[in-house]
């Protein structure tokens, strides 16, 4: 009697999990029974399931950025303070960082604009033009707000530097000209379709993704235990749009100016991680200005020259610049199969043959590829030997200054001279005080 008792209860307990387990075993949403046959005509409905809208992602990401950069520009233009800014780079490498692992990215988004530009055929979506965009405006009517504290690029770096060790202006000259090049090349290989070599190369992209290629994370925390001992590294000597945005800075309506009654204390040239505050009569030279304007002639009588060698010497690299094109690639893989075929293909020429490719074909393109990277390796060679030379005739520029004045194409508006400054902490105190 025991044993059937048992027996029933453990019947009941398996009857009581079946249906769990059958729901465990059979696939999602699998029909267990046939639906009914109605003669009436009858259709069933179209099951639709909610799924997260991009655009309302888009609309988030654009909100943020421009709520971002009106909060730096109102601390450091209006405010004089540094608090806000922290607070946005917090928000920025959190949100535009982690959260939406860096990506889309206003430095990125030269690629898209470039190509667009070059391409009728290719639409640059809208957030990489709004990306792209309204930093610059921005910077036009704020400085540099965006890179203070917006950029996750520039906020991480920002949020680990302790010191500022300042390197020789010499050195930060040279290296200075690195981001126009690497515009420059980027702009080059976008509009000939080849990488988005800026995409490619992104030091803090594995990092903000928590994995990808080791290469990459490795060169990233390596630049981040640089910015932790001198002021971001990426954003002064490889950041492409940084550069973009050096331009526009030179022209802001608004911008972050030295404290008005400077007592020339040096904190505020001592305080800024980049090195953009300029002290009085540090170019002070003894000679006459007929012989300093020989000296920024001869320069500029350079310029052309560069031009042209740059122009020439990328010129003749176009060919090899090509090969980062897939299809060139490609043609050279076919073109070896052709006079060596091999029993096994690769996957690249298994598709291009199955996919009824002809080298003929692959070839004519392969031309007008290359014929655009002649054309096009020439302008950026032209262009890189100008910036080189604008880079020569501005060290060659020596004026005696009399107070401190900030570089508004290097200032980065971070407000970290504005800690520092004892009148401008005595201005904000003062204006707390007071009701």
């Amino acid at each position: 009697m025991k044993k059937t008792v048992a027996f029933s209860t453990f019947t009941l307990k398996v009857c009581s999990l079946l249906p769990a387990l059958l729901l465990f075993v059979a696939p999602v949403g699998a029909q267990r029974f046939p639906k009914p046959d109605f003669e009436s005509g009858y259709e069933y409905p179209e099951l639709r399931y909610a799924m997260p809208s991009e655009q309302l992602w888009m609309l988030v990401d654009v909100a943020l950025l421009v709520a971002l950069m009106s909060l730096v520009a109102w601390a450091v233009v209006r405010r004089r303070t540094r608090t806000p800014v922290v607070a946005a780079s917090i928000i920025s490498v959190a949100y535009f960082g982690f959260f939406r692992s860096g990506c889309i990215c206003s430095v990125g988004a030269i690629q898209n604009v470039a190509l667009a530009l070059a391409d009728s055929s290719y639409t640059v979506p809208l957030a990489a033009l709004l990306f792209f965009i309204l930093p610059i405006a921005f910077t036009i009517l704020f400085g540099r707000v965006f890179c203070a504290g917006v950029c996750p690029l520039g906020a991480i770096q920002e949020l680990v530097n302790v010191r500022s060790y300042r390197i020789s202006k010499a050195l930060a000259a040279a290296l200075g000209v690195i981001p126009w090049v690497y515009l420059i090349l980027a702009v080059l290989f976008a509009v000939t379709r080849s990488s988005f070599i800026i995409c490619r190369f992104d030091p803090f992209i594995g990092i903000f993704r928590l994995g990808g290629d080791i290469g990459m994370i490795v060169f990233g925390a390596l630049l981040l235990v640089a910015a932790v001992f001198t002021g971001r590294p990426f954003c002064r000597f490889l950041c492409p749009y940084g550069a973009l945005l050096s331009l526009f800075s030179r022209v802001s309506v608004w911008k972050a100016k030295i404290t008005p009654s400077c007592i020339s204390c040096e904190l505020c040239h001592s305080a800024c991680p980049v090195d953009a505050i300029r002290p009085p009569y540090a170019n002070k030279v003894k000679e006459s200005r007929q012989h300093g304007v020989r000296r920024v002639l001869r320069y500029m009588a350079l310029l052309p020259l560069m031009a042209g060698a740059g122009a020439a010497a990328l010129y003749v690299a176009s060919d090899s610049l090509s090969q980062t094109n897939k299809s060139v690639r490609l043609y050279r893989m076919v073109a070896q199969s052709e006079v060596a075929p091999q029993d096994e293909l690769s996957p690249e020429l298994e598709a291009f043959y199955g996919q009824g490719g002809t080298a003929q074909e692959l070839s004519l393109r392969v031309e007008s590829i290359q014929a655009d990277f002649r054309r096009y390796s020439a302008v950026a060679g032209a262009l890189i030997g100008v910036v080189i030379a604008l880079s020569l005739i501005t060290l060659s520029l020596k004026r005696t200054r009399k107070t401190y004045e900030i570089s508004d194409a290097a200032c980065v508006s971070c407000a970290r001279c504005f800690d520092y400054c004892p009148k401008n902490r005595v201005k904000a105190t003062e204006s707390r005080i007071s009701p």
